[in-house]
């Protein structure tokens, strides 16, 4: 029997500032609302956006992290698993049920300061554990479009290379 795939990455803006919290046994967890935008054609030929708005939580030092450096509007990447979750609600109305992104990884887009281009961000291992570090703001140009490329060049650069 195949194994079942629970992956999902997305990238977006953030819609609030991060809130952290820590669990009953010290555990720091952070809570992200992530605005991604789906762009189609509406009837008129028109592009047009229609935003979707994702929950992300963050345990650990890698939820430490991000609410440390991280803002609202600030884009991010996040690559994690889906968390499907029920409970009864407290009035005893019936069930509620909420499915939110459980964060491996929360790469910080842009610069700090919101003003040019820039990487960082805290990739940590997966599960709840801690590790991992900070990876500050980058220099290194997002776009490499204005390098050439390297080679020799002429008709044998068209074969495949295996």
């Amino acid at each position: 029997m195949a194994s079942n795939i629970n992956r999902v990455t997305i990238t977006g803006n953030l819609t609030a500032d991060p809130e952290l919290r820590s669990t009953g046994g010290g555990t720091p967890v952070c809570s992200l609302r992530v605005a991604v935008n789906s762009s189609r054609k509406d009837q008129s030929g028109n592009w047009v956006d229609k935003p979707n708005y994702f929950n992300v939580v963050v345990w650990g030092a890698r939820g430490e992290t991000c609410a440390r450096y991280l803002s609202k509007g600030r884009p991010v990447a996040v690559d994690g698993r889906l968390d499907w979750q029920e409970w009864e609600a407290k009035d005893g109305s019936g069930k509620r049920s909420k499915v939110e992104i459980v964060a491996d990884n929360v790469q910080f887009l842009g610069s700090r300061d919101g003003s040019g281009p820039g990487n960082g961000g805290y990739n940590g291992d997966q599960g709840g554990q801690q590790g991992g570090g900070f990876t500050p703001a980058s220099d290194v140009p997002a776009d490499t479009g204005d390098f050439a490329p390297t080679g020799g060049g002429g008709a044998a650069d068209d074969d495949i290379p295996f």
